[in-house]
Protein backbone atom coordinates (compact mmCIF):
# COMPACT_ATOMS: atom_id res chain seq x y z
CA UNK A 1 0.00 0.00 0.00
CA UNK A 2 1.82 3.03 -1.34
CA UNK A 3 1.61 6.17 1.43
CA UNK A 4 -0.72 8.90 1.35
CA UNK A 5 0.60 12.05 1.09
CA UNK A 6 0.13 15.02 3.77
CA UNK A 7 -0.91 18.41 3.01
CA UNK A 8 -0.98 21.03 6.13
CA UNK A 9 -2.85 24.24 5.98
CA UNK A 10 -0.61 26.47 7.94
CA UNK A 11 0.07 30.47 8.49
CA UNK A 12 -2.88 30.48 11.13
CA UNK A 13 -0.21 31.37 12.86
CA UNK A 14 2.60 30.73 10.74
CA UNK A 15 5.33 29.11 13.73
CA UNK A 16 2.24 26.67 14.20
CA UNK A 17 1.87 25.59 10.97
CA UNK A 18 5.97 24.48 11.01
CA UNK A 19 5.31 23.07 14.84
CA UNK A 20 3.05 20.56 13.55
CA UNK A 21 5.26 19.67 10.33
CA UNK A 22 7.96 19.02 12.90
CA UNK A 23 6.00 17.10 14.93
CA UNK A 24 4.85 14.98 11.99
CA UNK A 25 8.26 14.76 11.05
CA UNK A 26 9.72 13.68 14.08
CA UNK A 27 6.69 10.93 14.73
CA UNK A 28 7.46 9.50 11.86
CA UNK A 29 10.62 7.63 13.61
CA UNK A 30 12.42 7.32 10.05
CA UNK A 31 15.94 6.12 10.20
CA UNK A 32 16.53 7.54 7.06
CA UNK A 33 15.20 10.50 4.74
CA UNK A 34 13.62 7.84 2.06
CA UNK A 35 11.21 6.66 5.30
CA UNK A 36 9.79 9.83 5.62
CA UNK A 37 6.19 10.82 4.47
CA UNK A 38 5.66 13.01 2.08
CA UNK A 39 4.19 16.57 3.61
CA UNK A 40 2.91 19.50 1.56
CA UNK A 41 2.76 22.98 3.65
CA UNK A 42 0.93 26.00 2.25
CA UNK A 43 1.76 28.32 4.84
CA UNK A 44 -0.95 31.76 4.16
CA UNK A 45 -0.34 33.98 6.88
CA UNK A 46 -2.54 36.55 4.57
CA UNK A 47 -6.37 34.55 5.39
CA UNK A 48 -8.45 36.95 7.05
CA UNK A 49 -8.71 36.69 10.65
CA UNK A 50 -10.67 33.68 11.94
CA UNK A 51 -11.11 36.13 15.30
CA UNK A 52 -12.44 39.07 13.67
CA UNK A 53 -14.84 36.42 11.51
CA UNK A 54 -16.46 35.04 14.70
CA UNK A 55 -16.05 37.81 17.03
CA UNK A 56 -17.27 40.71 15.01
CA UNK A 57 -18.56 40.19 11.69
CA UNK A 58 -15.46 40.55 9.94
CA UNK A 59 -14.60 38.95 6.59
CA UNK A 60 -15.10 35.46 6.19
CA UNK A 61 -11.72 32.97 5.90
CA UNK A 62 -13.88 30.26 4.05
CA UNK A 63 -13.05 31.30 0.77
CA UNK A 64 -8.82 31.52 1.04
CA UNK A 65 -9.11 28.44 3.30
CA UNK A 66 -10.76 26.63 0.44
CA UNK A 67 -8.16 28.18 -1.93
CA UNK A 68 -5.04 27.13 -0.04
CA UNK A 69 -6.74 23.93 0.55
CA UNK A 70 -6.95 23.23 -3.44
CA UNK A 71 -3.64 23.88 -3.54
CA UNK A 72 -2.52 21.67 -1.64
CA UNK A 73 -4.71 19.12 -3.76
CA UNK A 74 -3.17 20.43 -6.78
CA UNK A 75 0.30 19.80 -5.37
CA UNK A 76 -0.52 16.10 -4.32
CA UNK A 77 -1.94 15.93 -1.01
CA UNK A 78 -4.03 12.91 -0.54
CA UNK A 79 -5.22 14.16 3.04
CA UNK A 80 -5.39 17.81 4.74
CA UNK A 81 -4.89 18.86 8.37
CA UNK A 82 -6.54 22.46 9.38
CA UNK A 83 -3.33 23.63 10.89
CA UNK A 84 -5.21 25.50 13.91
CA UNK A 85 -8.35 24.78 16.31
CA UNK A 86 -10.10 27.94 15.89
CA UNK A 87 -10.20 27.80 12.35
CA UNK A 88 -11.85 24.47 12.55
CA UNK A 89 -15.04 26.20 13.15
CA UNK A 90 -14.95 26.82 9.40
CA UNK A 91 -13.93 23.04 9.00
CA UNK A 92 -17.57 21.73 7.22
CA UNK A 93 -17.57 24.28 4.81
CA UNK A 94 -13.84 23.98 3.87
CA UNK A 95 -13.90 19.88 3.67
CA UNK A 96 -17.23 19.56 1.55
CA UNK A 97 -15.47 21.99 -1.09
CA UNK A 98 -12.29 19.78 -1.51
CA UNK A 99 -12.22 16.59 -2.58
CA UNK A 100 -9.84 14.77 -0.30
CA UNK A 101 -10.43 13.87 3.29
CA UNK A 102 -9.82 16.00 6.20
CA UNK A 103 -7.95 14.87 9.38
CA UNK A 104 -9.91 16.76 12.62
CA UNK A 105 -7.68 18.20 15.13
CA UNK A 106 -10.67 18.78 17.96
CA UNK A 107 -11.91 15.32 16.97
CA UNK A 108 -8.79 13.08 17.77
CA UNK A 109 -7.58 15.74 20.16
CA UNK A 110 -11.22 15.04 22.74
CA UNK A 111 -10.85 11.64 21.71
CA UNK A 112 -7.52 10.83 22.97
CA UNK A 113 -8.88 12.82 26.52
CA UNK A 114 -11.27 10.10 26.87
CA UNK A 115 -8.45 7.40 26.21
CA UNK A 116 -5.63 9.14 28.91
CA UNK A 117 -8.53 9.77 31.14
CA UNK A 118 -11.37 7.19 31.14
CA UNK A 119 -14.59 8.17 32.38
CA UNK A 120 -13.64 11.78 32.55
CA UNK A 121 -16.70 14.15 32.63
CA UNK A 122 -15.28 18.30 33.30
CA UNK A 123 -12.80 19.09 30.97
CA UNK A 124 -10.61 23.06 31.09
CA UNK A 125 -10.13 23.75 26.92
CA UNK A 126 -7.42 26.82 26.94
CA UNK A 127 -8.15 28.31 23.67
CA UNK A 128 -8.93 31.25 21.91
CA UNK A 129 -12.20 33.68 22.72
CA UNK A 130 -12.98 32.95 19.53
CA UNK A 131 -12.89 29.14 19.60
CA UNK A 132 -14.46 29.34 23.38
CA UNK A 133 -17.35 31.82 21.51
CA UNK A 134 -17.99 29.83 18.61
CA UNK A 135 -18.06 26.65 21.16
CA UNK A 136 -15.67 24.30 19.06
CA UNK A 137 -14.95 22.12 21.30
CA UNK A 138 -18.15 21.27 22.48
CA UNK A 139 -19.80 19.43 19.51
CA UNK A 140 -16.60 16.59 19.94
CA UNK A 141 -17.16 16.67 23.52
CA UNK A 142 -20.22 16.08 23.97
CA UNK A 143 -19.80 12.33 21.89
CA UNK A 144 -18.16 11.10 24.91
CA UNK A 145 -20.22 12.88 27.55
CA UNK A 146 -17.78 15.50 29.04
CA UNK A 147 -18.59 18.93 29.53
CA UNK A 148 -16.22 21.91 28.54
CA UNK A 149 -16.16 24.03 31.58
CA UNK A 150 -17.31 27.27 31.71
CA UNK A 151 -14.71 30.15 31.65
CA UNK A 152 -14.66 33.86 33.95
CA UNK A 153 -14.47 36.13 31.73
CA UNK A 154 -11.12 37.79 33.32
CA UNK A 155 -9.72 34.56 32.86
CA UNK A 156 -10.55 34.28 29.18
CA UNK A 157 -8.96 37.49 28.75
CA UNK A 158 -5.75 36.55 29.99
CA UNK A 159 -5.66 33.57 28.15
CA UNK A 160 -7.01 35.62 24.62
CA UNK A 161 -3.64 38.05 25.75
CA UNK A 162 -1.09 35.38 26.75
CA UNK A 163 -1.88 35.12 22.73
CA UNK A 164 -2.45 38.03 21.37
CA UNK A 165 -1.21 41.06 23.43
CA UNK A 166 1.29 42.97 21.18
CA UNK A 167 3.32 43.10 24.12
CA UNK A 168 3.92 39.95 25.19
CA UNK A 169 1.59 37.44 23.24
CA UNK A 170 3.09 35.04 21.63
CA UNK A 171 1.81 36.02 18.17
CA UNK A 172 3.65 38.91 18.80
CA UNK A 173 6.94 38.14 20.53
CA UNK A 174 7.32 34.68 20.87
CA UNK A 175 8.06 32.99 24.17
CA UNK A 176 7.77 35.28 26.55
CA UNK A 177 7.79 35.34 30.48
CA UNK A 178 4.38 36.54 30.76
CA UNK A 179 2.84 34.59 28.19
CA UNK A 180 3.80 31.89 30.10
CA UNK A 181 2.89 33.04 33.26
CA UNK A 182 -0.91 33.75 31.91
CA UNK A 183 -1.10 30.46 30.47
CA UNK A 184 0.05 28.96 33.42
CA UNK A 185 -2.32 31.05 35.68
CA UNK A 186 -5.07 30.11 33.32
CA UNK A 187 -4.30 26.51 33.88
CA UNK A 188 -4.23 26.58 37.27
CA UNK A 189 -7.47 28.19 37.97
CA UNK A 190 -9.04 25.79 35.42
CA UNK A 191 -7.41 22.89 37.80
CA UNK A 192 -8.69 24.36 40.62
CA UNK A 193 -12.13 24.56 39.22
CA UNK A 194 -12.80 20.76 38.94
CA UNK A 195 -10.70 20.03 35.48
CA UNK A 196 -9.48 16.62 35.25
CA UNK A 197 -7.84 17.33 32.01
CA UNK A 198 -6.75 20.57 30.29
CA UNK A 199 -6.80 20.66 26.40
CA UNK A 200 -4.65 23.02 24.62
CA UNK A 201 -7.12 24.17 22.61
CA UNK A 202 -4.83 26.85 20.10
CA UNK A 203 -2.14 25.53 18.47
CA UNK A 204 -0.18 28.58 19.71
CA UNK A 205 -0.40 27.44 23.42
CA UNK A 206 1.71 24.09 23.04
CA UNK A 207 4.63 26.62 22.08
CA UNK A 208 4.06 28.67 24.94
CA UNK A 209 3.98 25.86 27.67
CA UNK A 210 6.69 24.07 26.29
CA UNK A 211 7.39 20.77 29.32
CA UNK A 212 5.31 22.37 31.64
CA UNK A 213 3.49 20.22 33.28
CA UNK A 214 0.59 20.15 35.79
CA UNK A 215 -1.49 17.99 38.55
CA UNK A 216 -3.98 16.76 35.60
CA UNK A 217 -3.05 15.59 32.13
CA UNK A 218 -2.14 18.38 29.59
CA UNK A 219 -3.89 17.14 26.06
CA UNK A 220 -1.80 18.75 23.06
CA UNK A 221 -3.69 18.42 20.20
CA UNK A 222 -0.46 19.32 17.91
CA UNK A 223 0.91 16.09 18.95
CA UNK A 224 -1.95 13.75 18.24
CA UNK A 225 -2.75 14.93 15.20
CA UNK A 226 0.88 14.52 13.92
CA UNK A 227 0.58 10.86 15.10
CA UNK A 228 -3.05 10.35 13.57
CA UNK A 229 -1.45 11.48 10.70
CA UNK A 230 1.34 9.47 10.58
CA UNK A 231 -0.47 6.76 11.28
CA UNK A 232 -3.25 7.68 8.47
CA UNK A 233 -0.16 8.17 5.87
CA UNK A 234 0.74 5.14 6.39
CA UNK A 235 -2.41 2.78 6.61
CA UNK A 236 -2.07 2.02 10.24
Amino acid sequence: MSEKVIGIMGGMGPEAGADLFLRITKATHAKRDEDHLHIIMDSNPKMPSRQDAILHGGESPVPAMIATAQNLVRAGADVIIIGANTAHYFYDDVAKAVPVPFLHIIDEAVRETARQVPGIRKVGVMATTAAMQAHVYEKSCDKFGIEVMEVPADTQARMQAAIFDHDYGFKYNGRTDKCIAEACAVAEELIANGAQALIMGCTEIPLILGETTFSVPLIDPNEIIANVAVAYAKGE
